[in-house]
């Protein structure tokens, strides 16, 4: 059985060269920034923030909307798929602030600001993964960053072996935990979204040093555990918490990212995390085409 998400998951390689072929605008590195987003959005908005670096700010859609404070002379960015959830409330916000807005969203969402950048066409799995790949892909090329090798880099992703056997390891796994390092911990909490998503499992993202600090004490062996293996020194805190992991029996997979730079890493590391919720979707009763997501419609 393949899913709609499958696909989706295999058009990144090509969506993203499209991407990279168009023009953007470039963000102002001496204006302050702010990056928002809900959901896979968000998780796109803080890989974007770290690109930039202080003093840029990733800020939740709904607090940015109702709460937080946009500096006049600001940009913001408002990073939604469809347009939907308090994207327009953002935007509407910050331009009555004086910012100048900007909206990285999917081809034909709606929206209204003064720059709009498209990203893919609408995805046709409810368990997105394209559109949260392309929103990267036009966030660095917004911010300067060379992305020219993302396209060979996807494709090789894509193209490795399915990890089925990951997958098996943590069929009768509940809860499952991701952990990742540096830019990684976003895209261990992205993948823990996709598996919630795709396989209707609780999973929950963290840095590798948030999990050795406290988590580690509601641990058992009923549960699962996702690596996301890192890409430089990380001090041992992988290999700890590997080693943990044995000690308490939680069955703990992990997944290879090919070596890149931080400015490729967020694109490519996301995609076995895609793929081991799809083949874990196979094997626990899952669909990341309806993902049972009823709070709102796609962001």
């Amino acid at each position: 059985m393949r899913f709609r998400y499958d696909e989706q998951i295999e058009s990144q390689p090509d969506a993203v060269l499209s991407v990279l072929r168009r023009p953007v605008p470039r963000l102002d590195p001496s204006r302050p920034l702010l990056f928002s987003g809900q959901g896979s959005s968000f998780h796109a908005a803080r890989v974007a923030a770290a690109w930039a670096g202080f003093p840029a700010q990733a800020v939740e859609a709904h607090d940015l909307a109702l709460r937080a404070t946009i500096p006049e002379g600001a940009q913001v960015v408002a990073i939604s798929h469809s347009g939907a959830g308090f994207t327009a409330a953002v935007l509407r916000k910050a331009r009555a602030a004086g910012a100048r807005t900007f909206a990285v969203c999917g081809e034909g969402a709606r929206v209204d600001a003064d720059v709009v950048v498209p990203t893919c066409p609408p995805e046709r799995a409810q368990t997105h993964s394209v559109s949260y790949v392309t929103a990267l892909a036009a966030l660095g090329r917004m911010l300067g960053l060379d992305l020219d090798e993302a396209p060979r880099l996807l494709r090789e992703a894509v193209d490795a072996p399915a990890p089925d056997n990951e997958a098996r390891e943590l069929a009768d796994r509940q809860p499952l935990f991701v952990a990742g390092f540096g830019l990684d911990a976003i895209a261990a909490m992205e993948a823990a979204l996709k598996l919630k998503e795709a396989t209707f499992k609780w999973a929950e993202g963290l840095p590798v040093e948030q999990v050795l600090h406290g988590p580690l004490a509601a641990l058992d062996e009923s549960m699962g555990a996702v690596l996301i293996q890192p890409g430089q020194d990380d001090g041992g805190r992988s290999a700890l918490l590997r080693s943990l992991c044995r000690s308490l029996r939680v069955e703990l997979v992990e997944l290879p990212v090919p070596p890149c730079s931080d400015s490729l890493r967020p694109l490519v590391s996301i995609v076995p995390a895609q793929r081991l919720a799809a083949e874990l979707a196979l094997l626990t009763g899952g669909d990341p085409d309806d993902s049972r997501n009823v709070a709102y419609p796609p962001v």
